[in-house]
């Protein structure tokens, strides 16, 4: 792939997209270049997250967390790890190639210099996240009120109690 390629899957890519043209080339110069063959582990379960990874090519398959859910398939432009772009932490479930694929690794530290050169696309990525932020939260509050119900049928409270 060339460097127009690069840059346009990197701002396809969640959270990237903000990210104007000379942010963008800093990041394809930069950033770690892995690639796997089909079967090949990205990461495991409880490895250290020192970084996210955006799907250049290829098709990447991370297992499911819970028993009984589906896999989750990233495919070209998907971005793995977002969190792990800002802080360290560990991976929630492992990640393995379906076929040949290769990924870009952003880590913290490349991250926060993109961020310090362009602090414009810092707000934006800031916004972005805040935003997420506060539909999470609007999503917690809705289960809360759930078992809060739940929790009022099985006390036998009745339902214009509950109302």
């Amino acid at each position: 792939m060339g460097l127009d390629d690069d840059i346009a899957i990197l701002a396809a890519a969640p959270l990237f997209g903000f990210l104007d043209r000379d942010a963008l080339r800093l990041l394809t110069f930069a950033a770690e270049r892995r690639e796997l063959a089909d079967g090949d582990l990205l990461f495991s379960r409880g490895d250290p997250a020192d970084g996210g990874f955006v799907v250049m090519s290829g098709t990447i398959r991370l297992a499911p967390r819970g028993a009984g859910a589906e896999p989750v398939r990233a495919g070209r432009a998907a971005l793995i790890g977002q969190l792990a772009l800002f802080v360290r932490g560990t991976r929630p479930t492992e990640a393995r190639a379906e076929g040949a694929a290769e990924l870009m690794r952003i880590t913290p530290t490349l991250m926060r210099r993109v961020l310090e050169e362009f602090p414009g696309a810092a707000q934006a990525v800031h916004d972005t996240l805040a935003d997420d932020l506060a539909g999470l939260v609007a999503d917690l509050d809705q289960v809360r009120g759930l078992l809060a119900a739940i929790d009022g049928i099985s006390s036998g409270d009745s339902p214009e109690d509950r109302l």
